[in-house]
């Protein structure tokens, strides 16, 4: 988990974008996201996320790093008119495919999300961003900018993802242990992961990939550069995943460390003056 020196950004994004490619057959048939379940009804958008974004009925909502469209579709199912992004072609192609399946009204587009104001020149009343976003993105003072520049006056931007502590956690130890540093640095962390969090194992073909680490000071400082009104951060005790070893199930379905002795998980919500 060494920083990859003297590579072009655009390389990194790239091995991400194949990487994800690869991972889409392999979420969309996993008991972890259960596509099934969603095709029969079930909504993807747990109650915890409905209330803290506020209603979307009758909301234009542009949703950042969609993946293949689960999210997006369920806020489609709660009356959001809805546009995806994603970086990842096969995501794309599946999420228009869920789309068509389900007779719900979405657009999804494939862009990179840095080259999105050169593909979609709309703004929107609700931008959205959860879970498993920020580890991918090299420069989030840009990306906060961009969540700006497509909200409409008066508009909500919502990001909720894994706490930044967790992020350098290593899930190798039996007992707690940092593996990287909790602070920004420009060149990212290389993984080469045979599976994915789904609990999948299946090899995939390219499976290399880079991430970044972002700390909770530099995301909050990112959303204000970005000329947006913080309404709240919250941090929780609980993770949507196993993220570590260590953690444990609750009757609810989330996941806690024992003792819950470190956020799990943050959000932000922020207005658009």
């Amino acid at each position: 988990m060494t920083p990859q020196p003297g590579t072009a950004i655009e390389t990194f994004i790239d091995a991400n974008r194949q990487n994800w490619n690869d991972r889409t057959q392999l979420h969309a048939q996993s008991a972890f996201y259960d596509l099934d379940g969603f095709l029969a009804g079930a909504n993807s958008i747990g109650e915890h996320e409905q209330a803290e974004v506020g209603p979307v009925h009758g909301k234009r909502l542009l949703h950042m790093q969609c993946h293949f469209g689960m999210d997006t579709l369920s806020l489609a199912r709660l009356g959001a008119t809805v546009t995806g992004v994603d970086i990842a072609d096969e995501a794309i192609t599946l999420a228009q495919s869920l789309a068509r399946q389900l007779d719900l009204p979405a657009r999804f587009l494939r862009a990179n999300i840095y080259d999105l104001p050169e593909v979609l020149d709309e703004s929107f009343d609700i931008v959205y961003a959860t879970y498993g976003v920020l580890c991918w993105i090299p420069d989030i003072t840009q990306w906060a900018q961009i969540a700006a520049r497509h909200l409409d006056s008066g508009g909500v931007f919502y990001l909720a993802d894994g706490h930044p502590l967790t992020g350098i956690l290593r899930d190798d130890r039996p007992d707690l242990d940092t593996g990287i540093s909790y602070f920004h640095r420009r060149e990212p962390f290389r993984f080469e992961q045979h599976g994915s969090y789904t609990g999948d194992t299946d090899t995939l073909n390219h499976p290399v990939c880079y991430e970044w680490q972002h700390s909770l000071g530099e995301i909050i400082t990112a959303v204000l550069a970005a000329g947006l009104r913080i309404d709240f951060v919250h941090e929780f005790n609980w993770a949507t995943y196993q993220r570590l070893p260590q953690m444990r199930q609750a009757s609810d379905g989330r996941w806690h460390l024992p003792g819950d002795p470190l956020p799990l998980t943050f959000s932000i919500r922020a207005t658009k003056p």
